[in-house]
């Protein structure tokens, strides 16, 4: 139950903070006939036709300011809390040549003997 309570808790965060001109709008539209009537700068001009658009005009730029000093401060927050590391470089040793030492492995030998496996198998002849 807690769990789901604050999944809905960070979602309608989520929501509001990216949605403030929508709920700006929705508030404007249901409550019309009361900006129109108390909070509209001209209401005393009703010819004019606002209807409270300058309320609602009034309340986005609000809303977007809001947004921009919340904008601006993530960035600042985002500056603030960096992580420094050395880059991971992976290298590899430079190969070594031997030059002059002998081999140290015995030279081919084939040591078992089969009439049968002579006959199929024939290992290699060295060239040198």
């Amino acid at each position: 139950m807690f769990r789901q309570a604050t999944i809905f808790l960070l979602i309608l965060t989520t929501l509001t903070a990216n949605c403030s001109r929508f709920f700006v709008f929705a508030g404007f539209e249901l409550n019309k006939k009361y900006i129109v009537s108390n909070l509209c700068e001209n209401r005393n001009r009703p010819y004019l036709h606002c209807n409270g658009k300058c309320y609602f005009m009034k309340k986005i730029r609000q809303a977007e300011e809001n947004e921009k000093k919340e904008a601006a401060k993530d960035n600042l927050n985002r500056l603030e809390v960096s992580l420094f590391h050395e880059p991971f470089q992976l290298s590899f040793p430079a190969p070594v040549l031997l030059t002059g030492i002998e081999q140290s492995f015995p030279a081919y030998t084939y040591q078992y003997s089969n009439r049968y496996i002579d006959t199929i198998f024939r290992p290699p002849k060295q060239i040198a």
